[in-house]
């Protein structure tokens, strides 16, 4: 059931001294911005209206995810502070004798709204600033970063180590749980452990002489050792499907005698997750070791279909040129801000499509917000091409502040020497510090959540925190 506002708080609690119901100062600004009913409407698709259990209200789960994300907590400390702490239980509408929400409530319920829910609550964010005439749009600039996955560095032997581990351990779980109990399971683990401890000494080694062909031997011999364990996974799969039609069967046959028998409904959910979990592993483990088999022929998988973890199937590389870390494995997310630091849009994408043709998209949807055309956009030389200058100028955008790609021709240059250029071109460096602000204290430096759906939704609250701060600050 779908609940907005939590319970009142009571006549004990208002009895209080002042000073213990005091909010500090950027908690007042957010809580009296966060009372637009506004902010309800993005939930409501998710919740019946009054069947059901009553939800976590959408005030209280609001204010926890802003916390959450302003002071980089994980959800299990974030519920432990809010028990501790009087002035953030009066923020988030939780009474003092009240229950804050269980960490896996929260865990849920972000994961179930996902990114549409986060992105209307932007929106509605920034209608509500562009109502009070708080957004500045005479000068925008954008930039583009890597948001990382969850993942560990990816190497190929890792990769098809883990895979091989982990095929077996699956296994187990589903004769465990009563699934394909006939069916032979080899565990390869300590084999494929093995081999993967054999490539790290010999690169780590200082003879150089054989080093290569060794590792490429090991490394064919982990793809051999991988394709055997998916080969046998397939097997326990099918078998461990019959099982699960076979447990249903009876359960439905329990059903319609009237008996019930709860002991075997768990085992059979814990069966089907087993079941679930094995299918996406195996698809994983067949493509990295065809990539591993393909490494070896001398031949660099695409980036745009390179595997890169187990867990994090959306999840690419991509080289971004710096020097201490060429490659980030993750998503590409493009932002743009104004003169106050206020995001004005931002854009999460799977792989690393081309800079250029995202920017006027993303001047279109400002312009729908703010309903004002930009005097000034600027931008790095990933994005000079004459199709996003000619894109943004038929939007309207008077001055388009963006150094050419290669060796531009002489006009092209003077043009670039004008002092009006140089400066906002120096201006545009700073989209750089707020990429840097988002990374260090808003969650931008590592994804949490898996997928390009999960992904959106955290970089979403990212910015729905950030913007909360400058937008309250601005209309204070």
């Amino acid at each position: 059931m779908f609940r907005t506002v939590g319970d009142q708080p009571s006549l004990r609690e208002s009895r209080l001294p002042a000073e213990l119901l005091r909010l500090p100062g950027e908690l007042a600004r957010v809580d009296a911005l966060l009372d637009d009913p506004a902010f309800f409407a993005p939930f409501a698709a998710y919740f019946h209206p009054v069947i059901g259990r009553p939800s976590t209200p959408v005030e209280c789960f609001l204010r926890l995810m802003f916390l959450k994300y302003r002071y980089r907590l994980g959800f299990e400390s974030l519920c432990a502070e809010v028990s501790d702490s009087i002035s953030w239980r009066r923020f988030c509408r939780i009474p003092l004798d009240g229950t804050v929400p269980h960490p896996t409530t929260l865990m849920k319920l972000t994961t179930r709204c996902g990114a549409e829910a986060v992105a209307g609550l932007n929106e509605a964010l920034l209608a509500r600033a562009a109502g009070q005439k708080l957004l500045r749009t005479a000068r925008l600039r954008a930039d583009t970063t890597v948001i990382p996955a969850n993942v560990a560095y990816p190497t190929g032997s890792g990769l098809l180590a883990r895979a091989v581990r982990r095929i077996a351990v699956t296994g187990r779980r589903i004769q465990a749980a009563g699934g394909a109990p006939r069916t032979r399971v080899r565990d390869r683990s300590r084999a494929a452990g093995r081999r993967a401890h054999a490539i790290a000494v010999r690169l780590s080694s200082r003879v150089r002489e054989g080093r290569q062909a060794a590792v490429s031997r090991a490394t064919g011999e982990l793809a051999g050792l991988a394709e055997a364990a998916a080969g046998e996974a397939r097997r326990l799969l099918a078998s461990a499907r019959r099982s699960l039609r076979r447990a249903a069967a009876k359960a439905a046959a329990l059903t319609a005698a009237g008996l019930k028998d709860p002991a075997a409904g768990r085992r059979r959910g814990r069966l089907r997750r087993a079941v679930s979990d094995l299918a996406q592993l195996l698809e994983a483990t067949v493509l990295i070791a065809a990539q591993a088999r393909q490494r070896l022929a001398g031949q660099m998988p695409g980036g745009a279909t390179r595997r890169v973890s187990l867990h994090e199937p959306d999840a690419r590389p991509i080289a971004k040129g710096r020097l201490g870390k060429p490659a980030g494995f993750g998503y590409k997310a493009q932002v743009t801000d104004n003169d106050d630091g206020v995001i004005l849009d931002y854009a999460l994408e799977q792989g690393n499509p081309a800079d250029g043709p995202q920017l006027a998209p993303a001047i279109g949807r400002v312009i729908r917000r703010t309903r004002a055309k930009p005097r000034t956009v600027t931008a790095d030389r990933s994005y000079g091409e004459k199709a996003t200058d000619d894109d943004l100028l038929a939007l309207g955008v008077r001055h388009v502040v963006i150094p050419r790609k290669g060796k531009p021709g002489k006009a092209r240059q003077a043009a670039e020497r004008r002092p009006a250029f140089r400066r906002a071109v120096r201006w545009r460096t700073g989209c750089e510090g707020r990429i840097s602000t988002l990374k260090r204290q808003y969650g931008w430096d590592r994804t949490r959540l898996d997928g390009t759906e999960g992904a959106r939704t955290w970089a979403g609250y990212g910015i729905l925190a950030h913007n909360l701060v400058k937008i309250s600050a601005l209309a204070s």
